[in-house]
């Protein structure tokens, strides 16, 4: 019987691992390639020999998702997979309407056939859009776990955007790590806040072997998701942020809808800064979707190092890049930061873009007053440096949590911005990951 010819739709992640557990090994199909989008410059590479298993001794080739029909065209593509996150439904839907119209058959895989068992039990945190505060509630969860005692590892979800050969398995303990495998902003922005606290972090491209090293040296595992997808490895507590700041985004993006059905614990973050309504519009939408799901609510107060250099003072705000871009926020913690502490003027970056930062205006109109932190390669780095140190400022106010001055060279002062979680009321994560501790006898009662 003539294998199944299939195309996945990706961003380096979630496609490279519904691969790796449903379609490597299996002969019934011939996946012919995989389309990118999302990140800048991730086309055009292959997912080598190496990874791709004895059935492609090619290796597989990565192709612009923009030209889906002539792929489908050209390659006879029978089967079409979708596998990448933080998209509206409308938008999964419009790739499946090109799909079905050029000739080929449209897939969406499940948990069933994605989430991979654990020997060790899996806390998973994840959340309904990308900058609910996910990275903060996963700093939380591990906090409480170090003070019982346990020895837990990270997992994060993968951000593979350089040589995937190097990338199959990685691990992160130092800093230096985080050079070794020249990470970009967007990796040290979920790896140095882990690193800063002692945790050991997992990454890569191969998820099965990942979690069978990490298993190795874990009491218990902390699946840290990205850009609200679901988890690789099934969870034994499941945690999902939502954020009041974007109301109904929880049952109108994929697969943050899946998420939030899926939840054990949500916690609606950020409900000292939203409007009332907003909090009360996603409390309903977790009832009426989830009612099984226990409520925990919480704020992300933010610091600075330096108070004074924003007082009266005119900045220019660097904010999380996945948050300001594909997340849809106009802003973020560097703008609460600057507004908090009483700065004169936010300065306008836009006029100073160059290169693939003036694109980003372009692409996500959104972005108004802040500078999105992008750096997936050198070349944009240096022109992140380049728009930054150009920007008439008397500093500039940087709410990534990276230390942007380790990887830039700014010609003016910067000032740091901190979040973290803060449960407000009852229940609170620490008392229902204690009691989930207690039920699997990680500890006494």
């Amino acid at each position: 019987m003539d294998r199944v010819r299939v195309l996945i739709l990706g961003a380096a992640g979630r496609d490279f691992h519904n691969f790796n557990v449903f379609f490597r090994n299996n002969p019934q199909f011939d996946v012919v390639g995989f389309t990118a989008t999302q990140i800048p410059d991730i086309e055009g590479r292959l997912y080598p020999p190496e990874l791709a298993g004895e059935l492609y001794p090619e290796g597989i080739p990565i192709y612009a998702e923009d030209d889906l029909e002539t792929l489908i065209r050209e390659k006879d593509v029978d089967l079409v997979v979708f596998a990448y996150s933080d998209v509206t439904h409308e938008h999964v839907m419009h790739l499946a309407s090109r799909a079905l119209a050029a000739g080929a058959d449209y897939m969406l895989l499940g948990a069933r056939h994605t989430m991979l068992e654990s020997k060790k039990p899996v806390i998973a945190i994840g959340a309904v859009r990308t900058g609910c505060g996910k990275s903060q509630t996963t700093r939380r969860v591990a906090e409480i776990l170090k003070q019982h005692g346990l020895k837990t590892v990270v997992v994060r979800h993968p951000m593979p955007y350089g040589d995937l050969r190097q990338q199959e398995v990685q691990r992160f303990a130092t800093f230096e790590d985080l050079d070794r495998y020249h990470c970009t902003i967007e990796e040290r922005e979920e790896y140095e806040p882990h690193l800063r606290r002692g945790n050991v972090v997992y990454a890569g491209v191969d998820y099965e072997k990942i979690l069978r090293q990490a298993e190795e040296e874990a009491d218990i595992i902390l699946w840290d998701g990205g850009n609200n997808d679901m988890p690789f490895y099934r969870p034994d507590l499941f945690i999902v942020v939502a954020d009041p700041h974007r109301p109904g985004h929880e049952l109108r993006y994929h697969p943050g809808e899946t998420n939030l059905r899926l939840a054990d614990i949500v916690v609606i973050n950020k409900i000292d800064t939203a409007y009332p309504e907003g909090v009360e519009e996603v409390r309903d939408n977790i009832r009426d979707t989830n009612p099984g799901a226990i409520i925990v609510e919480a704020a992300s107060p933010v610091f600075v190092e330096n108070p004074d250099l924003i007082r009266g003072k005119r900045v220019v705000v660097v904010e999380d890049g996945p948050t300001t871009t594909h997340g849809e926020m106009g802003y973020g913690a560097g703008v609460v930061a600057a507004l908090k502490y009483g700065a004169a003027d936010l300065v306008d970056p836009r006029p100073y873009a160059v290169g693939s930062i003036k694109q980003a205006y372009e692409k996500y109109p959104q972005l108004e007053t802040v500078l999105p932190a992008l750096g997936y390669s050198d070349r944009q780095l240096r022109e992140l440096e380049e728009t930054l140190n150009a920007i008439e400022a008397d500093a500039v106010v940087v709410a990534t949590p990276i230390d942007l001055g380790r990887v830039l060279t700014l010609n003016k002062p910067y000032v740091r911005v901190r979040y973290e979680l803060q449960e407000i009321g009852t229940p609170t994560l620490e008392e229902l990951v204690t009691g989930f501790l207690k039920d699997k006898g990680l500890i006494s009662g």
